[in-house]
């Protein structure tokens, strides 16, 4: 069996949301690394935008909630490409609010973002690859908090529960052609998120992980990288979990605390 070279993306289109930083930066550099040609989105055009292989990501101004804005990223993607193979919803994320008290304005730009605008955007991209002979890939960039919600968390776990719900939906409906997977990120160690770890930068949290450590990006873009490519030519509807294992159970870490066992990132 010859399944050629799994990562080379030689001459495909990628589009990643929010795709100017943080993990979508890393995404957009992966999938350049691998041949691509990538156009990332934004509110505003950042300083620099990702590059990588000897070629720098495309960039486009987009809120992507707009159900227009979304289509007419897509079609920039094409008009510049002549295809689309790739679309990595990645754009999203929300800050701590109290469910008590959170205005429904707030409530609804959370769902906005976190599962209207992946709705919409793969709704534009779905309507090309199916128009193609080769098909296409979605992603959906998840959260542990879809399965393990934390306080302060109601509005953004309700939008990333129903956009894993909307990713077996999808699934079901846009298959053979178009396979539609999310990946579900755990806590993941970036510039802008570090202080929300509290002092220690993230060392308590990743005690409690079992692979010792919080992700980073890079491990998020590569698991894309396998999503988007051959290897993964059967894999629809899936929810790849990059979270290290997830956390110990709470009698765990008390039993262990109580022998006297340290929980800290090697």
């Amino acid at each position: 069996m010859d399944i050629g070279n799994p990562v080379d993306f030689s001459g495909r289109a990628v589009i990643v949301t929010g795709g100017t930083k943080g993990i979508g930066a890393a995404i957009a550099g992966a999938f350049l690394s691998a041949g691509a040609q990538v156009l990332v989105c934004g509110r505003g055009e950042p300083r620099s935008l990702p590059a990588a292989g000897g070629r720098t990501a495309h960039f486009r101004a987009t809120d992507v909630r707009d159900p227009a804005a979304a289509a007419a990223l897509v079609e920039a993607a094409v008009a510049r490409y002549g295809r689309l193979d790739v679309l990595v919803n990645n754009a999203g994320g929300s800050p701590d609010a109290e469910a008590a008290t959170v205005s429904p304005r707030f409530v609804e730009k959370v769902v906005a973002l976190n599962l209207l605008a992946p709705f919409y955007t793969a709704q534009a991209a779905n309507r090309v690859m199916q128009s193609q002979d080769t098909g296409g890939s979605v992603i959906n960039i998840g959260s542990v908090s879809a399965h393990a919600p934390q306080p302060g968390t109601a509005a953004y776990t309700a939008a990333k529960a129903g956009l894993l719900g909307l990713t077996r939906a999808l699934a079901l409906e846009w298959a053979p052609r178009v396979r539609v997977n999310h990946i579900t990120a755990g806590p993941i160690r970036t510039g802008s998120a570090a202080a929300v770890y509290g002092p220690d930068e993230g060392a308590a949290v990743a005690g409690v992980i079992p692979m010792r450590r919080m992700a980073v990006p890079d491990d998020v873009a590569r698991a894309c990288l396998y999503l988007a490519g051959g290897l993964a030519r059967y894999v629809n509807g899936a929810d790849l979990a990059v979270h290290g294992g997830g956390e110990f159970p709470a009698r765990f870490l008390a039993r262990e605390r109580e022998a006297g066992a340290s929980f800290s990132s090697p």
